[in-house]
């Protein structure tokens, strides 16, 4: 690897290459098949304009290769490590989810068990059919006043590695949805003192390296692999994320196996120029662009706070082993003493009053600030939100009815591994015939986004009673073929 001190983060070289490509005349007898944008449809173009066309190519010798890089995509992602505060930094093409899978079939072995959250995202999931290992979910603080799901706690890591000595790593996912941080060093401390690698799932938290007053990135808390989305909340197109490792925890040679397993062997270079010219971003001017956005959403949260009816997630209520730090560009913000559940509001400000929120629950609203907003968004979120409480009916309300508790029953021991129910014959059933019988879906509702049937789990009377009540209530189920959960897909016996 090269030398840190003779990098230079003023360098861009995978996007000047692109840029010399697309200049280059030539005649083209090569993939993609619109030949340079001279084929591709007018609607397109319409849309995109005639440019980027001429800079979507294929693994040209110049512009190096993801999985076997030698040239420019390695000088990007050695500046991207060196920005980071990694050892080595890998560049994804196929999200945070390519990451995820990667990581697991890089530690675990079929049959080998991960200790992880059982509000894991779907990705990890998707690891574990791929790599046949074994879930140990553990789960998250939970705070049923807030009804929102944080991290897991060291104290429920050290009971599970204790009763799991034989993990070969742990998971967890920190930031969450809402910008709340666990304890990633404690955790750190405890995976290491059993000689494994923690892997953390810091899609939420690509910014955090570039302010002091953003939480502690994972890397610079003892995590040995983080996978970041760049595109979420950095300036890297959609799709395009990364992947850091420190440490020698890990075989990074079975790593870079997984991730060409995972990644498409055709890699959008509009992509990977978009993460390099992130990082180039971040590396000249991220402090100084976080400042203005830390102050945007300060003044965000202090305006939204004085509205009646509305109250926000904030830092000082980050008193739990689950719940130690807070992303103050997060806002997350509790809309039911408006009389109002987070779906409709969502809609209502979305249809009518020009603001789209990131993520709506049945209590709250979170909106995610970042480089691009502007005194301008900030004045129509807080205009947008002063017309709903005008227009609010401001009377007595059981609240309760908006409120889910954290659920009333236990999942059941896996009777398959993922991977064992993902490959076995599912038939599809009206949903209360599926008690007693083995789910094939993974089925998560939010809130609080803790999957209530695992592929593999025996499905109880009181998950279904459970997944009713929440759907019924106005909350989403992801992850059932049937969303009306009339029916559900279980193991074929």
């Amino acid at each position: 690897m090269t030398a840190r001190l003779e990098l230079d983060q003023n360098q861009t070289p995978l996007l000047a290459m692109l840029e010399v490509c697309r200049d280059r005349s030539y005649a083209a007898f090569h993939t993609p098949g619109h030949r340079r944008g001279r084929g591709i449809s007018t609607r397109l173009t319409d849309l995109c304009g005639d440019l980027v066309f001429r800079a979507d190519l294929p693994e040209l010798p110049e512009l190096d290769n993801l999985f076997a890089p030698e040239g420019v995509i390695r000088e990007a992602q050695e500046l991207a490590a060196a920005t980071f505060g990694a050892e080595q930094t890998w560049f994804l093409v196929n999200g945070s989810t390519a990451g995820v899978e990667a990581a697991l079939l890089a530690t675990c072995k079929p049959g080998e068990k991960l200790i992880l959250p059982r509000n894991v995202h779907r990705s990890a999931i998707s690891g574990l059919t791929l790599s046949g290992a074994i879930p140990i979910f553990v789960y998250p603080d939970y705070d049923p006043v807030l009804d929102l799901a944080h991290s897991i706690t060291p104290a429920a890591i050290a009971t599970a590695l204790d009763q799991h000595p034989d993990a070969r790593a742990v998971l967890m996912a920190s930031p969450t949805y809402y910008g709340t941080c666990g304890n990633v060093a404690a955790i750190a401390h405890l995976t290491h003192q059993h000689g494994i690698p923690l892997i953390v799932d810091e899609a939420h938290g690509a910014h955090f390296a570039f302010h002091p007053d953003l939480p502690t990135p994972a890397l610079a808390s003892g995590a040995d692999l983080v996978v970041q989305s760049t595109h979420k909340t950095l300036t890297a197109l959609t799709q395009a994320a990364m992947l850091h490792v420190q440490g020698d925890r890990l075989d990074r040679d079975r790593l870079s196996q997984a991730l060409a397993l995972v990644q498409s062997t055709s890699p959008n270079y509009l992509l990977l120029a978009s993460l390099d010219a992130a990082r180039h971003q971040m590396a000249t001017e991220g402090q100084a662009r976080w400042s203005e956005t830390l102050q945007l959403a300060g003044e965000a949260r202090s305006r939204l706070s004085q509205i009646p009816g509305l109250s926000l997630l904030h830092l000082e209520q980050a008193i739990t082993s689950g719940f130690v730090d807070l992303d103050l560009t997060r806002l997350t913000i509790t809309v039911t003493d408006l009389g109002i559940d987070g779906f409709t509001a969502d809609i209502l400000l979305h249809t009518q009053l020009g603001v789209t929120a990131e993520l709506p629950t049945l209590r709250h609203l979170t909106f995610i600030t970042g480089l691009g907003n502007t005194q301008a968004d900030i004045d129509r979120l807080v205009m947008a939100f002063e017309q709903m409480a005008q227009g609010a009916r401001h009377k007595a309300r059981d609240n309760s009815k908006l409120k889910i508790q954290n659920p009333k029953f236990k999942p059941q021991p896996s009777v398959l591994s993922p991977r064992e129910a993902f490959f076995a014959v599912a038939e599809t059933l009206p949903i209360h015939d599926c008690v007693h019988r083995i789910s094939a879906e993974l089925i998560c509702p939010y809130p609080p986004g803790i999957p209530v049937l695992i592929p593999g789990e025996v499905i109880t009377e009181e998950a279904i009673a459970h997944l009713q009540e929440i759907l019924a209530l106005g909350g989403v189920i992801s992850g059932c073929a049937d969303p009306s959960l009339q029916t559900l897909k279980i193991v074929k016996t």
